[in-house]
């Protein structure tokens, strides 16, 4: 079947349905649900049962970045700071060396064992060389796992913040292949300039959005979520042009509002949430589609061979060089090797090469998809089992729950309080977004003039208002008391 205007809406729609309810079921056998998207999308296919012919790199490749757009983003605005601050320098250090590391020692492998040129041989290490945000969110937060000494913080981290290094390895390795007669050191540049001004641009393009979300007055409430998705790809695209990484930027971006008080930020969060699973599932239907199992029977042996390596040896020998300056318990660093999840971004950027034209660009797309998915069916099935064996996991009973587990799930508070705002407060005048209110606390109700005002993040304070405010603690209300009397300098990104 050939896709056209008339039916891609019904053959995308029945993809999708299809999609959630065998995933709905999945865990059930042990199966990550990721995994069963890209063999929905691969039954669908030319050799599968659907006969859907779909062979364009260069839309699976657009659709790809569109979707990493959303899922990196997604994985930003959860990122708590107070989680991340303490393991900061292990994740960056994990996103940077750690990834260089593996593609290196990988690289070296490839080129002992095949027929690559050295630079063939980078180039494939680095396309597989950073863990997949995409299967390491989802399968953590799906299987609830629950994990010690800020493991999970320092795991969702790394893979939010490691493809942009694999990335700009990947351009540098397929230049390289292209262009001979370059050497290596002629990248160097590209890797610094990259990574500087995509550092620059997410942390700018982060208090711009931040000013413009908590500024702009729209008229619709569901106008807010559609704004931050505009500044999303503002700020990809705006990086990118200049030179910058434009993964690595909306990554930083992301987590910088996802830190700060947003006007009806519990929408936008759940908003996100929806299209970050909707975005994992069409870009892996999409590679499924794109994915000729006939074509990738033939390098099960070499590719069964690299992505062994890459999990036995390559991924903990980096881990582990890379930690070694850091204090961590063994069993930590040998969990953190484990979780080296590989899943759509190699694929993805395995796309790169067959756009390129080079020669053995079909033969790395279909190694490359051969070890993101072992990597996903033996790892991403062994996590809770592997957590508990090396006895990093927490039981469920004393699992902490997040600020945004509270912002999502939407808790009930236990104590409410009334503040009678007085002329002479610091709050008068100022919208609550503004007024840096307690995480603890939430006004349900203002009363004005004898009229009942439902409040928002937009909601001006004014003179004479009682605010009725929901919290857990007596020391939660004192904290509101002082951020209404004065102002509160937030120490947060």
């Amino acid at each position: 079947m050939n896709l056209t205007i008339e039916n891609i809406l019904l053959v995308g729609s029945l993809l999708l349905f299809v999609s959630i309810i065998v995933g709905k079921t999945s865990y059930k056998f042990g199966v990550p649900t990721l995994l069963l998207f890209l063999g929905i999308g691969m039954l669908a296919g030319s050799d599968g049962i659907g006969g859907i012919r779909f062979d364009n790199p260069q839309i699976a490749q657009f659709i790809g970045v569109i979707s990493l757009n959303f899922i990196l983003f997604s994985g930003g605005l959860d990122t708590n700071w107070n989680s991340v601050k303490p393991i900061l320098r292990e994740g960056f250090v994990l996103s940077t060396l750690g990834v260089l590391l593996t593609a290196l020692s990988l690289g070296t492998f490839v080129w002992y064992v095949t027929d690559f040129t050295i630079y063939e041989s980078m180039l494939l290490g680095s396309i597989v060389s950073s863990t997949d945000a995409a299967a390491v969110f989802s399968i953590l937060r799906s299987k609830s796992l629950a994990l010690k000494t800020n493991l999970r913080p320092t795991l969702e981290l790394e893979s939010g913040s490691n493809d942009p290094m694999a990335y700009v390895l990947t351009i540098a390795f397929l230049t390289l292949v292209i262009n001979q007669d370059q050497s290596l050191v002629s990248v160097v540049p590209l890797f610094f300039q990259q990574m500087i001004f995509g550092g620059i641009g997410g942390f700018a393009f982060g208090k711009l959005s931040k000013f413009i979300i908590n500024n702009i007055k729209l008229d619709f409430e569901g106008l807010y979520p559609v704004l931050v998705i505009a500044l999303m790809f503002i700020t990809f695209s705006a990086t990118d042009t200049v030179g910058g990484n434009g993964f690595l930027a909306i990554y930083i971006c992301a987590v910088y509002l996802g830190n700060q008080d947003l006007i009806h930020k519990k929408t936008i969060f759940k908003m996100y949430d929806g299209l970050a699973w909707l975005m994992q599932i069409v870009l892996f239907l999409t590679l499924g589609l794109l994915v000729f199992p006939s074509q990738v029977l033939p390098y099960m042996g070499i590719g069964l061979l690299i992505s062994i390596f890459l999990i036995i040896v390559a991924r903990p020998v980096s881990v582990f060089l890379s930690l070694m300056f850091f204090r961590m318990r063994l069993r930590r660093r040998f969990y953190i090797s484990w979780v080296g999840l590989r899943g759509a971004v190699p694929i993805v950027f395995s796309t790169y090469p067959l756009l390129a034209g080079i020669d053995k660009a079909y033969m790395i797309f279909n190694i490359v998809f051969f070890i993101s998915v072992t990597s996903v069916l033996i790892q991403g099935t062994t996590l809770s089992l592997v957590a508990r064996w090396l006895k990093v996991a927490l039981p469920e009973k004393v699992k902490k729950i997040t600020e945004t587990d509270q912002l999502v799930l939407e808790l009930p508070k236990s104590s409410l309080q009334e503040f009678e705002i007085l002329p002479d407060f610091y709050a008068v005048g100022k919208k609550i977004v503004n007024l840096n209110f307690p995480k603890s606390a939430f006004i349900i109700m203002i009363k004005r003039n004898d009229e009942f005002i439902r409040p928002g993040g937009s909601t001006v304070i004014k003179a004479n208002d009682i605010l009725m405010v929901l919290a857990d603690r007596q020391e939660d209300f004192a904290k509101v008391n002082a951020s209404l009397h004065k102002p509160i300098y937030s120490s947060k990104l």
